[in-house]
């Protein structure tokens, strides 16, 4: 009974996860600039990552490897963001533009103040 039980946990986490991944994939594809395409990398693509990582370390049943996942999960989650935030700012210094849709730059405004202030 617990083995059923835990299956479906684990399916119900790898699905989850598969779900979360394959909508981090569509916002590359779909989104409109490098931006947005780059915020649903990090967003959609942790959490899928965390969910498949979780579920490969209680289907493994051993404390070692759910140790090991967890430190995984860990590690890209506390990556994930911060890549994705030095490469939105090394784009928007390169020049790439937001698209006409986006409604606010707070990078340019923060460089306008920065630029009245020296």
């Amino acid at each position: 009974m617990l083995d059923i039980v835990l299956a479906l946990i684990v399916a119900a986490m790898l699905v989850s996860g598969g779900i979360f991944v394959f909508l981090a994939a569509l916002g590359i594809v779909r989104l409109p600039d490098v931006y947005t395409r780059m915020h649903a990398a990090s967003k959609a693509g942790t959490v899928g990552s965390g969910l498949m990582l979780f579920a490969a370390g209680i289907h493994a049943l051993d404390i070692a490897i759910f140790m090991r996942a967890f430190a995984g999960f860990v590690f890209f989650v506390l990556t994930a963001p911060v890549a994705a935030h030095l490469l939105a700012r090394a784009a928007h210094k390169a020049g790439y533009r937001l698209a006409r849709v986006s409604a606010v730059n707070e990078m340019r405004d923060a460089e306008r103040r920065d630029a009245k202030k020296r």
